[in-house]
């Protein structure tokens, strides 16, 4: 049996009924040339042929004296895992999303492997879908991108391939390193981690000096529970909407370079504007400017399993009307947490992130302490391919993370880049955020005004 991790183990303490911990994506395939009518028929049975999952879909949760291990499924069936689902006609991306935030809502049986994927006919214009989704202590963000990938193909030539469940796990090409996230809190299991967590108490200490000293001097500097209350820090019920939508990542490309910004920069402020726009329709704008939690990676190898994330936060502008002040007030935050990190080892980034935010957590693990809000909102861009992809002759069109709102932080925002395009995902609780689709709408505004403000309109 296989130990999860502390940082692992985290997603299935976290979770609850309102609070589903899996993430997900959603893939959208035009029809190869010449396809007949049993295309999706044959597609299927191929699928279902694959029936003896590879690691680590194969491999379900047992507990042990409160610690979860990973252990092989030795009664595994694929028709739990697998769903063939038709779109009532018209077959609209609104009866797509419809379906996708239907799914979303519900948890995974922890008896089995903690995994689903569902393939979706019947999507106009000759296309279909692919829903797969998995739980956040199987996968983070990254390597659930890279998995995905490679059940995939730069060719319209290559048939016959695997699902994603069947594909065999990559070799390592370098020596495995153990997880950075495995010495990255108190909570670490092994006596032999002690040592490395002490060893960076030092610089971890100084950095929360250093963080201390800086929010009481400049009043634009983000430091943890600054974040004001808002609609989107409101309990959350298990519902789930889901909305999504794609835009050419030049004109993002274009605000950056006019602007002396980076492509996270202009996507932030971007965001900013949206949620401004958002929560002044729901006559629920704060005085005091959104803080958004912006996950980085720390994966160092090829590697696909596990967690290896940090995050910094990041001022939104939300408070501002002028879109370039909102984008350099984005821009400031964020070089700021990265000459920070800059200095610190992974270990050390880990270390105190989880010090910083362990008031945050006793509240998402318990609900006891509701004043104590670092960030409002989840904004994730997650690296994706940049050429365009196949599965089975089906080109790839569309590729949407679908991820998981929190108690207390009821929108995640994710994208990802896929061939020139950015694809937005977002995921919020049906209830606490009504209309939540009207934010595609604002994020065009968002890109807009920027490209106003940056004269390329």
């Amino acid at each position: 049996m296989k130990p999860l991790s502390p940082a692992d183990q985290l997603f299935l303490w976290l979770e609850k009924r309102q609070q589903p911990m899996h993430v997900a994506g959603l893939q959208l395939f035009s029809y190869p040339e010449g396809a007949g009518p049993r295309y999706i028929r044959d597609l299927v049975e191929h699928m279902r042929s694959f029936n003896e999952p590879q690691s680590p879909f194969n491999q379900r949760l047992v507990s042990r004296f409160g610690q979860y291990f990973w252990e092989t499924d030795k009664q595994f069936d694929l028709d739990h895992h697998f769903r063939h689902r038709a779109l009532p006609k018209p077959g609209r991306i609104r009866e797509l999303l419809a379906y996708v935030s239907s799914a979303h809502s519900n948890l995974m049986d922890r008896e089995r492997p903690l995994w689903e994927v569902h393939l979706i006919e019947g999507v106009q214009g000759r296309r279909f879908a692919l829903y797969t989704k998995v739980h956040h202590s199987l996968f983070d963000g990254i390597a659930a991108m890279r998995m995905g990938s490679r059940a995939l193909s730069d060719s319209p030539d290559v048939l016959d391939l695997p699902p994603v469940w069947a594909m065999p796990p990559r070799q390592r090409k370098t020596p495995h390193l153990p997880n950075p996230v495995e010495v990255a809190t108190g909570l670490a299991r092994f006596t032999g981690g002690v040592g490395k967590q002490v060893a960076t108490l030092p610089a971890v200490l100084g950095e929360i000096a250093k963080v201390a000293r800086k929010s009481k001097r400049d009043p634009n500097f983000v430091s943890f529970f600054q974040a004001p209350p808002s609609l989107l820090n409101s309990k959350i019920t298990g519902s789930r909407r889901f909305a999504a939508q794609s835009w050419c990542a030049d004109r993002f490309k274009a605000i950056a370079k006019a602007s002396h910004a980076t492509l996270n920069d202009v996507v932030l402020a971007v965001c900013g504007s949206a949620l401004r726009n958002y929560l002044i329709s729901q006559q629920a704008l704060p005085d005091r400017p959104l803080i958004a939690m912006v996950p980085v990676s720390l994966r160092r190898d090829d590697s696909t399993e596990g967690n290896q994330i940090a995050m910094i936060l990041a001022n939104l502008g939300t408070e501002v009307a002028d879109p370039t002040l909102r984008l350099e007030r984005v821009k400031a935050s964020g070089q700021e947490a990265k000459c920070r990190y800059k200095a610190m080892s992974p270990a050390e980034i880990l270390n105190y992130t989880a010090l910083m935010m362990a008031p945050a957590a006793v509240q998402l693990l318990t609900g006891l302490a509701p004043g104590l809000q670092p960030f409002n909102v989840i904004i994730s861009n997650v690296p994706g391919p940049k050429e365009p992809l196949y599965w089975n002759g089906a080109r790839l069109t569309g590729m949407y993370p679908v991820s998981i709102p929190v108690d207390q932080v009821a929108l995640n925002i994710t994208l990802t880049s896929y061939a020139g395009q950015l694809e937005f995902g977002l995921t919020a609780c049906r209830r606490t955020l009504p209309s939540m689709q009207r934010l595609l709408d604002y994020i065009e505004n968002g890109v807009q005004e920027l490209e106003v403000a940056a004269g390329l309109r």
